[in-house]
């Protein structure tokens, strides 16, 4: 007796070259993403405007603007909180924005490792 695969299944390697080719679109594509995000610029500001992080898509900081106001020797401990804040901000900002993006591109589905 012989087995029968549902309708459109199987194929063989014709459909198996269609998942390649496929899956090499996809991956230039992701690819192409990967470097255009890298290439970005993402700020945070926090404390009303107090502290300002601008960082790559590759999280390496460019800029990062204090205004003399919150430079308080007094309270060093709030103007460390702040530039965390911002730090933390922003690199959640990378991620979503790569996260958000690459699922356009992958439909959702998750590549462990690759973003």
């Amino acid at each position: 007796m012989k087995a029968r695969l549902p309708q459109g299944m199987g194929g063989g390697a014709q459909n198996m070259n269609s998942m390649i080719k496929q899956a090499q679109k996809m991956q230039t594509k992701i690819t192409e993403l990967q470097e255009d995000i890298e290439n970005r610029e993402f700020s945070t500001t926090v404390g009303g405007g107090a502290v300002e992080v601008t960082m790559s898509g590759k999280k390496e900081i460019k800029k990062l603007v204090i205004k003399p106001e919150v430079v308080d020797p007094e309270d060093v401990e709030m103007l460390q909180d702040l530039i965390i804040s911002a730090f933390n901000d922003t690199v959640k900002q990378i991620e979503e924005t790569t996260e958000s993006e690459m699922g356009a591109i992958t439909g959702g589905v998750s590549f462990p490792g690759l973003f």
